[in-house]
């Protein structure tokens, strides 16, 4: 079994701990929150083994194999890079780091513990419907360019309308819809069409100066990915996939819950894989096979497949805030 401790409390905390008692490969070797209450209700809600208010205590005390950061956007660099000097790997939620110096200066510290993984936590494309859209994208004879759509309304933006300034909708915290909601569609287009040779990211701030919502483009030469995502309002509309006469189509590009392919005379055939009991168990099993089997070929190549696609992402994340002036303090360091 693949000890693990977990980093952050909140509603995606409980819906990982979830998925790991469904795969019955990990676990919940430790709780850390910064609050003594609060960890001792998460562990015991969810029978974890003990409870940490301190971070590097519980790297040092825990005999932890990972560590699963969903601590703010801000805070994963340092406490990613801490685990991994302990000789413990990271599942880190999306995104993995604020910029490419943090990225860099991981990649750094991980070629100095070999047996180490970086593992970043974007479920859509760990789904079986990821799969058989990425099969379906194979078959097409060209592609010439795709729309995806990923925008939910979030509660937390009641907060800034009434003046508030939540973790995640500030620079401060490296916060924002991109680094939120618009991971979810940009890690689709990485890994379906790779690293985009030009971008372009046209924002709508709101009250704290964070991205609430906006438009990306992502232009690959021969066609351009339009990515239109926030947390400010909800979208219903199908994401596209253009072919020739062809057309994919996907219910969100971030939940990503069907998947339908339609024919030159506009048949479609339905893709959709067989539904999910929790959404996140598809990525916690591959998690737990390069965990646990790291060496066998596949696996091998999975993870380098899997690590390139976050560095590339953090790349494309890093270059639409750039090409949008839209900075963070982490920037800075």
């Amino acid at each position: 079994m693949i000890r693990i401790g977990t980093v952050g409390t909140h509603w995606i905390t409980q819906q990982l701990v979830e998925a790991l008692a469904l795969s019955q490969q990990y676990d919940l070797a430790a709780v850390y929150s910064r609050h003594e209450e609060t960890a001792q209700a998460f562990a015991t809600k969810n029978h974890a083994q003990a409870t940490y208010t301190d971070y590097d205590t519980m790297l040092n005390d825990a005999n932890l194999d990972v560590v699963y950061l969903a601590s703010p956007n801000s805070l994963h660099f340092q406490q990613a890079l801490a685990a991994i000097r302990h000789d413990i790997s990271v599942i880190v939620e999306k995104p993995a780091v604020s910029n490419q110096g943090e990225m860099t200066a991981l990649m750094a510290e991980l070629a100095k513990h070999p047996h180490v993984r970086l593992l970043e936590a974007a479920r859509n494309v760990h789904t079986p419907n990821f799969h058989a859209l990425e099969k379906a994208v194979a078959a097409l004879p060209t592609v010439q360019g795709a729309t995806l759509t990923y925008m939910k309304y979030s509660s937390r933006y009641d907060n800034v309308l009434a003046g508030e300034r939540p973790n995640v909708f500030t620079k401060e915290f490296s916060g924002g819809a991109l680094q939120d909601l618009g991971v979810y569609p940009i890690y689709l287009a990485v890994a379906l069409f790779g690293q985009p040779a030009n971008v372009a990211y046209f924002p709508t701030l709101v009250a704290t100066g964070a991205d609430g919502k906006g438009i990306a483009i992502l232009r690959y030469g021969d066609f351009d990915v339009t990515v239109n995502f926030g947390k400010t309002s909800n979208a219903y509309a199908w994401s596209e996939i253009y072919g020739l006469k062809e057309t994919l189509a996907l219910d969100s590009a971030g939940e990503l819950t069907q998947v339908k392919a339609y024919a030159a005379d506009g048949a479609a055939e339905d893709l959709t894989q067989p539904d999910l009991p929790n959404p996140m168990l598809p990525e916690v099993n591959d998690f737990a096979r390069i965990l646990q089997d790291p060496d066998d070929a596949q696996n091998a190549a999975d993870y380098r497949r899997w690590l390139r696609w976050s560095q590339q992402v953090n790349q494309v994340l890093y270059d639409l805030r750039v090409s949008a002036n839209l900075y963070f303090p982490a920037d800075e360091n």
